[in-house]
């Protein structure tokens, strides 16, 4: 089912090869950003809307489920800190964002089996 939503794995922004890999290691890392509420992974959730490296600077794009979720702050928290810690990360920006609205097509496969939720 296409949505409209941007791919599940953000595309790298910067086609230098070190970016490609701190690119890498930073999603890496990002799928150790748990969602509380629901014990699963941004990545797999498809909350990550985007990562673009530049010369160690890293900006991350993340939306939440919904607008009213209680663990937003920590998530964001979350992911800011775990960025910060990758090799070659010089500088990070966790920007929260609402557009697209999160949808559960944006999820992995084995997420949405995981919560028994189809398309």
């Amino acid at each position: 089912m296409t949505d409209g939503a941007p791919p599940r794995v953000p595309p790298v922004s910067d086609a230098g090869s070190g970016s490609k890999a701190l690119h890498a290691r930073v999603l890496e890392t990002l799928a150790e950003v748990i969602d509380p509420e629901l014990g699963m992974n941004v990545v797999e959730l498809g909350l990550v809307y985007g990562v673009d490296v530049e010369a160690g600077r890293v900006h991350v794009r993340l939306t939440m489920t919904t607008p009213a979720c209680p663990l937003g702050e920590q998530i964001m928290r979350d992911a800011e800190e775990r960025v910060r810690a990758v090799a070659g990360v010089e500088d990070v920006d966790v920007e929260l964002v609402w557009e697209p609205p999160w949808t559960p097509s944006r999820m992995s496969p084995s997420a949405r089996e995981a919560l028994g939720w189809s398309l």
